[in-house]
Formats: structure tokens, sequence, C-alpha cells
């Protein structure tokens, strides 16, 4: 049996393995400009994070007076998407720190099951980007879920695609609503960034290659 503490993690992407804080942002600002909105701020686009585009769309729009149909709604979430999808063409293999490919590599060598659970519908292309195409065990984005987190659904249904119970996977996190979605799923979670201090983090992480300190604890 093995003895590292846990035998599967289960990574967010966007501001995990990379950030694409700054291409969401552009994209959802162009958007708001579009429509009128011209206080759209970093502090907004912080709010969207970990959830699905529709969701982050629906935060845009509290600073609309205007009232939006259906049918615009999703022609302007189709809108950032593309306008997100063209600034990803700046993502390749440089975006990918030295010390996330180390730490990928060195628990991927020891045997640890390797998971995306990302909100993304745009997963598997910034992977592809990233040289990490084919480097997860399972991808699960926006495109194989029907609930974005808070709910664990992302995080559940890669760890049953992995084989592994939740208390054997650790999901490492950046946004608030995904250490909710991990704990909600039975899941420990490492909290990078932001969350390292929430309440519900179990192990802060100043830097990436702390998890190998996790996941190899006797």
């Amino acid at each position: 049996m093995s003895a590292n503490k846990y035998l599967g993690i289960i990574f967010d992407l966007d501001g995990v393995l990379c950030s694409t804080d700054e291409y969401h942002y552009e994209a959802w600002k162009a958007i708001a400009e579009e429509i009128d909105i011209n206080n759209f701020t970093p502090k907004d686009n912080n709010r969207q994070r970990g959830v699905s585009r529709m969701e982050s769309l629906e935060i845009l729009l509290e600073k609309s007076e205007r009232k939006f149909t259906d049918k615009e709604k999703l022609i302007l979430a189709d809108k950032k998407n593309q306008r997100y999808k063209e600034l990803l063409n700046n993502i390749n293999s440089f975006d990918l720190s030295d010390e996330v490919r180390v730490a990928l590599n060195t628990l991927r060598k020891a045997g640890i099951k390797l998971a995306i659970g990302s909100s993304s519908k745009n997963a598997g292309l910034i992977l592809e980007r990233l040289g990490l195409g084919n480097f997860f065990d399972v991808v699960v984005d926006g495109n194989s879920i029907t609930k974005s987190k808070p709910n664990p659904e992302v995080f559940l249904k890669a760890a049953q695609m992995i084989g592994l119970q939740p208390s054997q996977c650790l999901v490492v996190e950046d946004a608030i609503s995904g250490i909710e979605a991990g704990t909600a799923g039975g899941f420990d979670t490492a909290g990078i960034g932001g969350v390292m201090s929430y309440p519900k983090t179990t192990y802060p992480l100043r830097d990436f290659s702390q998890i190998m300190n996790i996941v190899f604890a006797n």
C-alpha cells in the first residue's frame, strides 16, 4: 500500500498551473465597454474566478441598468469567449513555470494520479498551448459538467474517473468557489494565492512545490 498521503491530485487550471486572469479581464472589459459599462474593474473580474462563463456574465451585468434577454446573454458570452480564445494564442509552453513543471513531473513519476478540475470550457486549449495536452490522466472541464463551482461536481467526477475516493485526493485551488467545492465534496484542499488564509483551506501553499511536501508526508 502506498505511503503517500494522497493518491491523486485534482488541479484547477487558471491561477494554479498558469495565469490567464489578464486575458479574462481584457475580454470581459471589451464586452463591458460594448454595452456601455465603463466601470468594470479587476476587483469585479476577481469575483468571476472559478465560476462558469454565464455566471461571470451575470456578475458583469450587475453594473448595467439594461435588461438582457437570454438570447442576448448567450451572444455576449460567446463574444467574450471568442475574444478570450484569440488572446490565448499568446500562451505557450514558457508560461508554465519551471517550478510547476518540475513538481508535476515529480508527482507523475511517483505514480500519483493527476487530474484537471476546471469550470473553464477552454481547458483543453490552454493545456495544449502549455504543452500539457496529453499529460493528465483526466481532464474534467466546463464542457463535461452541469453545475459549476462551488458545486463539487467537477471534482467528484474527476475523482471517479481516476478511480479514487475524495478522501484519497487533494484539490489544488486559487479561488474561494473552488475551495468551497472541494470541501463540499469531501476533499482536502490546498490553496494558492488569495485563498491561502481562507478558513476552509486545508493547506496554505506559499509556492507550488509545497504540494510535494503534503503528498509525500509520512
